[in-house]
């Protein structure tokens, strides 16, 4: 392996929860009686993209809701909760990323959230773990398509001069895995508080924490089922 690719700020530090308390604040601010509770949530991140879920939710519901305005203002009270939040990176994050970097791997975000959100969040790890640790960090503005396109990995492959085959993406939602797996990267599936149930049957594996090694293995069985 030459590459480790965490697939989203949510791999990197458990974001769920605010992501869903931030969602129901926009949702009072905009007027709507709308609110998403835990098990709506967890259903909802089936798939990725929060502007896409508003707009879906409101089309459900008969309702017509500018979306985009909605997710800006979702967007902008995630990012202020993250400097109050007292996060804290997942376990084996920090560690893992100083360990593929001391063996000489590259290290990148893939992510389609938006570079605001990346940056609120490295700026809350730091300096456990912050931007200088990676190689490439994507974000939204880089694709036409959000994942579960593939498109986004493509493009860090792209820039990290990278074969798909040397690397290993870590995501914690189903689509995240179907976007790597779709770009030929053997992916470990690293769950969060709302995706546990997840069916994650697309990974090569499905981790509880991060750590080289495990890594490895998983890389190695996906090698093996190829």
């Amino acid at each position: 392996m030459s590459a480790l690719l965490l697939g989203s700020i949510s791999t990197i530090a458990d974001t769920s929860e605010l992501q869903r308390q931030a969602f129901n604040q926009a949702f009072a601010e905009h007027g709507l009686d709308w609110r998403w509770d835990q098990e709506d949530y967890r259903a909802m991140l089936a798939g990725s993209g929060g502007q896409g879920r508003i707009a879906e939710y409101a089309r459900a519901r008969g309702q017509d809701v500018d979306a985009r305005a909605v997710h800006e203002t979702k967007s902008k009270i995630f990012r202020d909760s993250l400097a109050t939040a007292g996060l804290v990176p997942r376990p084996g994050v920090a560690a893992t990323v100083r360990d593929a970097r001391s063996a000489g791997w590259k290290v990148g975000l893939v992510t389609t959230t938006s570079r605001g959100n990346v940056t609120a969040l490295l700026d809350a790890l730091s300096p456990e773990v912050q931007a200088r640790d990676f190689d490439v960090i994507t974000d939204v503005s880089d694709v036409a398509q959000p994942k579960p396109d593939p498109a986004i990995y493509r493009l860090a492959l792209q820039r990290l001069g990278e074969a798909a085959g040397n690397c290993i993406a870590v995501e914690d939602n189903v689509g995240g895995v179907q976007a790597a797996v779709a770009a030929g990267v053997p992916c470990a599936a690293f769950p969060n508080q709302n995706t546990s149930q997840h069916d994650f049957s697309a990974a090569a594996g499905v981790v509880s924490q991060l750590d080289v090694a495990d890594l490895q293995r998983v890389a190695r069985a996906s090698q093996e089922t190829a």
